[in-house]
């Protein structure tokens, strides 16, 4: 009788070509700059693939401020065009914060494009959301709508047999060390541990659940009390007002923008 000895390292997946679909964050806002380039979760999880198969070939279709039917109606087709082997789909935080919110819409749109990437033979994976009034008490009406659409996009997931990077839960999450001042978008270390979770949720060989572990303790104590609700005043008058202001206006942060690697180029070379 054999057996797997469960102490062998994991074979490597194999992916020639790997897609990403989403908005702001699988961009890569808040891991570099517009001026010197964005990094962000989907360029370090290439670079992770790549460490394994060195021919890898990258698009990221992403584009800030997309909604999850607007990712759908741009980037599935041109995704399916690249024909990838493996996809990232992680969409839906743009449709969260508008005053008008239908979860089951959102996660529609999101299984439309679990179902043709995976009818295509693509692997696909995504990831929940954290709750942002754990990093935003003043948006403590948000926390049942993320539930909402994390628990619609499992069963989505499930359906199509969709690799889930469950980065909703683990408590380090809601570490502000983890998230950029606007406290929407992860920091350069927060895009890491996407990279990793989504690693992990792979299989990739030398994952594991490091990323879930907490941060060590600042060197300089975060603020608590009136500290804090003062950090939150200065971040509402910083962030949340210009937000408003544009939705106000029907602009978005990505008016006139185009995806920054919208063909198949190689990670290494």
């Amino acid at each position: 009788m054999t057996g797997t000895d469960p102490h062998e390292p994991r074979p490597a997946p194999r992916y020639e070509r790997y897609v990403a679909l989403g908005d702001s964050q699988t961009e890569g806002l808040g891991d570099g700059d517009d001026n010197a380039g964005l990094r962000g979760f989907a360029d370090r999880l290439a670079e992770l693939l790549a460490a394994h198969e060195p021919g890898l070939q990258y698009a990221n279709l992403a584009v800030r401020g997309r909604q999850a039917g607007q990712v759908r109606a741009e980037q599935l087709a041109p995704a399916l065009a690249l024909r990838p082997g493996l996809a990232s789909v992680v969409a839906g935080v743009n449709d969260v914060l508008r005053p008008k919110f239908d979860a089951d819409e959102v996660a529609g749109h999101l299984e439309e494009m679990f179902a043709a990437l995976t009818a295509q033979g693509a692997r696909v994976v995504t990831v929940t959301f954290p709750d942002l009034t754990r990093l935003i008490p003043l948006a403590r009406p948000v926390g049942p709508r993320i539930t909402a659409l994390n628990d619609r996009v499992r069963l989505a997931a499930a359906r199509h047999g969709v690799v889930v990077a469950e980065t909703a839960r683990p408590a380090a999450v809601a570490d502000p060390r983890m998230w950029t001042a606007d406290r929407l978008h992860a920091s350069p270390l927060g895009h890491e541990r996407i990279a990793a979770a989504l690693a992990e949720a792979l299989a990739l060989p030398g994952s594991d659940d490091t990323w879930t572990r907490p941060l060590p303790p600042p060197a300089v104590p975060l603020p608590t009390g009136w500290g804090a609700t003062a950090a939150d005043l200065r971040w509402a008058a910083g962030h949340l007002g210009p937000w408003l202001l544009r939705r106000v206006r029907g602009r978005s942060s990505g008016d006139g923008r185009t995806a920054k690697r919208p063909g198949l180029l190689p990670v290494l070379g």
